[in-house]
This record gives structure tokens, C-alpha cells and sequence, in this order.
């Protein structure tokens, strides 16, 4: 069998196993999250944190809970951080320096998981587990929770209530992520994958020195790193090392947890605003950017050029040999096209054009299907977009869903675009304009600049994965790309919730013979250009001075 008919077979087990699981998830969340019952062990949670899960909230009574949460999160996780060397089961291990402690708060607070240190050089097991893998559960939950809010919005009328962050933040972590991640833990170890609290052990010597590893908790923090689309490795190989990701059919395993929930959660949509089929057209929005992305990087990855490249049977450099060019190009695309960022092979290896698909799916701000919540609520705002731009082309009023689109929810969905792009670009801007950030770039010109911009991309996306090549491990950039993560995370919140709260304050409009109707392809398509349109535009001038001229120079 070629290596290109592999892919190809891989990538379709993959869309038929995540089509198996959309119905019965995605509705199974739908119900989570219209229920009035809560469990005991809920109950204990919300008498715990002292919060009345009844209790209704408008927007921007759930944007403090969720800002109040996060804060606590990232001071609770610094401070694990800098007293390390105090805590059991450190493995020796120093406490962290404030900066890298700042930036790694940050990271995982923030859904990002961007790692600027070695994971098995640098965190014991009290700060791996208690710390970085209680963040991959709950904040994967703020960002379905935040989600929820905006369907509810276009649900609800004539109220300004959105539910109540607390019960979503808990039912979202106990009805939902724990459930699959102790599932997927499972198989993980079943095939391979190390689960365990050992100490440090020195397996050989070799030209004067010695080889050593450890272990820990690795399969139990693999599976929520994937399901809830986080990213950060227990071991800085990420998902290319052995005890993460042990064989092909655990690679493919982790693709399929990446996407799942994101994609399950257009069909959350569809079944609470009334209309599965408003679901489908968003799914098939975001399946036609990620099939389109996958055969496009496959091609670019495959189509390689040069005798050693045609000897080696393709572009190997920086891959596994255990997965391929086909199954590592389905995982580089997903993971940039979610917030995950956990990787198989690293991307400043792959070919220019190829590095720059991994850095166009950030730029379009990872919505195909996106990050644990953050995905659909993106897609959301540019759908209210695409509406928007239709009712121009036509003129009359945009409405979707029933609501109208005025100049409020205009004025929140141009805040979001706009917010992201300006981190980056502006942040890229000064990197490369100081005179020591770029003593930390290994390569020169067009691939040395794009180390810099997909570092802020990944940082204001929270994606989390890296170009490699670049020392990032510098009070520089762990300031700058942990402001970043906090801002590209929490300002578009503001923004969806803002706008959340506006359409549950209307009133339905009745459909009418010139209702744009969104369920239908045409309406996909437009999304589609829509989200196209507008990404070019803004990051067109960044890509060309990086990894276009750089794929068109070799």
C-alpha cells in the first residue's frame, strides 16, 4: 500500500468514526445543558464553592464568574509552580522561575498549553497532575460554558439570561469531560501509553553520558490534553514521544479526540435553538474548510521536490516514521484548526507552503471545527457576519435565527475579529523590531520570521502548538506570549457574551419570503468565503513575507 492511498484510508476511518459519535454526543451535551436536575455530587461541588446553580445570570453577571474562576486558576497554578520544591513528589525538581511560572499559568488557564520549558525536565508530578491536568479539564469547560451562553442567546427571547455559569462550569467537567477522558485513558493505556508515578530512572550510559526518564500520570493527562482540546505535552516531544502516543492506531485515536467534541457540539446548536439543521449547515462549514485544509497539506507534503526528498519517499524531516507523511499531515491540521496544539511531527520541518497551512488554520481563528466551545462560538460570530453581509447584498435587515442583526451585535462581532489579529500582528511587529527577541530565532529570513509570527499566533489563537527553532524560554517572550494568551483569550469572551446578552434581550422575528434561509448550502458557501475573505485580508501581507515566499523559493 502507497503512503498516499495510507492517508487517504486513515482520514476516511477518522470522519466515519467522528460521524459514529456525532448524534449520540453531541445530543447527549444538548441535554446536559437544558437539564434542571443536578447530581449529588454536583450538589457537594456548588456547596463547596458556596454558588446557587439556580440562580440566572445576564451577561455580565457570567463574564465575572468566568473572569473571577480564571484568575483564581492562574494565581493557584503560579503559585504551585514557584513552590515546587516544597511539594511531595517534585522528583527533584526546582521551583520554576516567575517568568516561565507566569507564562505556563497562562498557558493552561487559558485553554493555550503553549510550553516553553521541557515537561519531563521541569515539573514533578504534584504540579503535573494537581496543577496542568485539573486546567485541561476546567478550562476546556469555561469555553464550552461560554458556548452555551451564546446558544442561549439566540434560543431565549426577551430576557437578558443566560443561564448560570456555575452549573455549566461543573456539568460540563462531570457530565462530559471526565466521563470521555477516563474512557479514552483507558484504551490509551490498553495500547501502551505510560500511566504510572515513578521516580527518575537512568537507563544507560552512552559517550560519556547518561540517558534518564520518567513517568507519571501520562495517559490520564494525553486524554483530556486531547478531548479538551488543550495540547500540552506530559513530555516535550508532545504527541511524537513513545509513552504519549505509543502506535498509528493511537495517533489516529487522538485525532478523532481532538475533533469530537468541537465538531459534536453543532449538533448541541442545532437540537437547543430548535433547528438540527442549523447545526448541519455549521458543521458543514467547518468540515468543508478541514477536509479542504487536510487534501491541501497532504498534497503540499506529498508533491515534495528534490532527490532526497523522491529517495526517502517524502517529506520525512521532523515526522515520525511510526505514523507517516499521511497520518502526520491529517494530525498537523487538526490540531491547528482546533485550539489543541499538540503535535506528531514538528511544523517548522514540514515545506513552506505546508507550514504556512498550519498557520493559516490559527489565523482563521480556529473555528473549523475549533477549540472546546471557543470553536462553535467563533463560528457563530462569523455566521452573524456572513448574515450581515448578505443583508447588504440584498438590503433589507439581517436576522438569524429569528433575531435581528443590528448595529449592536455588528459593533461585538467586528470587536472579536478584530481583537486576535491585533495581538499578533502588532506583537510580531515588536518582536522582530527589539534587538534581542530575535537573538532567540535559530533560522534566518522568511523561516526565521515566521518562528516569530507563528509563535504570537499560536499564543493569541491559544493553540499552543510552536514552529520549533525558537528559544522562547526568555523573559521576552514568556511575558509577551503570556499577555497575549490572557487577551486572545478572555476579550473575545467579552465580546460573545456581550452579544449574547443583547439577542436573548429580543424579541423572535418571523420568518418572511426574503428570510435569508442559513440551513441551506448557499448559506455554508457564503460562510465559507466569508471566513476566507476576511482572514486574507488581514494576515495576507504577514504570510507572504514568511512561509509563502519561503514555499515559493524552494
Amino acid at each position: 500500500m502507497g503512503p498516499v492511498l495510507a492517508g487517504v484510508l486513515q482520514l476516511l476511518a477518522l470522519i466515519a468514526a467522528l460521524a459514529l459519535a456525532y448524534v449520540p454526543l453531541g445530543t447527549h451535551m444538548a441535554r446536559v445543558y437544558s437539564s434542571d436536575r443536578h447530581w449529588r455530587v454536583e450538589k457537594w461541588i456548588y456547596k463547596g464553592i458556596g454558588a446557587d446553580p439556580d440562580t440566572q445570570m445576564r451577561w455580565p453577571a457570567y463574564l465575572r464568574g468566568v473572569l473571577a474562576f480564571s484568575a483564581v486558576g492562574v494565581l493557584f497554578l503560579y503559585l504551585l509552580q514557584r513552590l515546587q520544591g516544597h511539594l511531595p513528589g517534585s522528583l527533584g525538581f526546582e521551583a520554576i522561575d516567575p517568568d516561565q511560572a507566569f507564562n505556563t499559568a497562562a498557558s493552561f488557564v487559558t485553554n493555550t498549553n503553549w510550553q516553553s520549558y521541557y515537561g519531563e525536565q521541569a515539573m514533578g508530578h504534584v504540579v503535573q497532575t494537581a496543577g496542568l491536568a485539573v486546567q485541561n479539564f476546567v478550562s476546556a469547560a469555561v469555553g464550552i460554558a461560554v458556548a452555551v451562553a451564546l446558544v442561549r442567546g439566540f434560543a431565549r427571547s426577551r430576557t437578558g439570561e443566560l443561564g448560570n455559569f456555575w452549573s455549566d462550569l461543573v456539568r460540563g467537567t462531570v457530565r462530559v469531560l471526565l466521563p470521555l477522558a477516563v474512557v479514552a485513558a483507558i484504551v490509551l493505556v490498553a495500547c501502551g501509553a505510560v500511566q504510572n508515578f515513578s521516580g527518575i530512572h537512568e537507563v544507560g550510559r552512552f559517550m560519556g553520558g547518561s540517558q534518564q526518564w520518567n513517568g507519571g500520570a501520562v495517559a490520564s493527562q494525553e486524554a483530556i490534553k486531547e478531548l479538551g482540546t488543550n495540547g500540552g505535552g506530559y513530555f516535550n516531544a508532545n504527541s511524537a514521544h513513545p509513552f504519549e502516543n505509543p502506535t498509528p492506531f493511537t495517533n489516529l485515536f487522538e485525532i478523532f479526540l481532538l475533533l469530537v467534541i468541537p465538531l459534536a457540539l453543532t449538533r448541541t446548536f442545532g437540537v437547543m435553538v430548535g433547528s438540527v439543521r442549523q447545526g448541519y449547515a455549521i458543521l458543514a462549514t467547518m468540515a468543508t474548510v478541514w477536509v479542504g485544509f487536510t487534501a491541501l497539506m497532504m498534497w503540499t507534503e506529498f508533491a515534495h521536490h528534490g532527490p532526497a526528498l523522491e529517495l526517502a519517499g517524502g517529506a520525512y524531516e521532523g515526522k515520525e516514521v511510526r505514523f507517516g507523511v499521511g497520518s502526520s499531515s491529517i494530525f498537523a491540521v487538526a490540531t491547528t484548526l482546533t485550539s489543541t496544539g499538540a503535535v506528531d511531527s514538528f511544523h517548522s520541518s514540514f515545506t513552506g507552503l505546508g507550514g504556512g497551512i498550519t498557520l493559516l488554520g490559527m489565523m482563521l481563528g480556529e473555528i473549523a471545527p475549533g477549540g472546546t466551545g471557543s470553536g462553535l462560538y467563533g463560528m457563530l460570530i462569523m455566521a452573524v457576519v456572513a448574515v450581515f453581509i448578505a443583508g447588504l447584498m440584498v438590503g433589507r435587515t439581517p436576522e438569524y435565527l429569528g433575531k435581528k442583526i443590528g448595529t449592536r451585535e455588528i459593533k461585538f462581532a467586528a470587536l472579536y475579529i478584530l481583537v486576535t489579529p491585533a495581538l499578533v500582528l502588532v506583537l510580531t511587529a515588536a518582536a522582530m523590531a527589539l534587538p534581542t527577541p530575535g537573538d532567540s530565532m535559530t533560522n534566518s529570513g522568511a523561516h526565521g520570521f515566521s518562528e516569530i509570527l507563528y509563535a504570537y499566533t499560536s499564543a493569541s489563537n491559544n493553540n499552543g502548538s510552536a514552529f520549533a527553532g525558537l528559544n522562547a524560554g526568555t523573559q521576552w517572550f514568556n511575558s509577551s506570549l503570556g499577555v497575549a494568551m490572557l487577551l486572545g483569550r478572555f476579550l473575545p469572551m467579552v465580546f460573545v457574551l456581550a452579544m449574547a446578552g443583547s439577542l436573548a434581550e429580543q424579541r423572535p422575528v418571523p420568518a418572511t419570503a426574503g428570510t435569508l434561509r442559513t440551513e441551506k448550502p448557499l448559506f455554508t458557501g457564503l460562510l465559507v468565503g466569508a471566513i476566507l475573505i476576511i482572514t486574507g485580508l488581514t494576515y495576507f501581507p504577514a504570510l507572504a513575507l514568511g512561509p509563502l515566499a519561503e514555499g515559493l523559493a524552494s
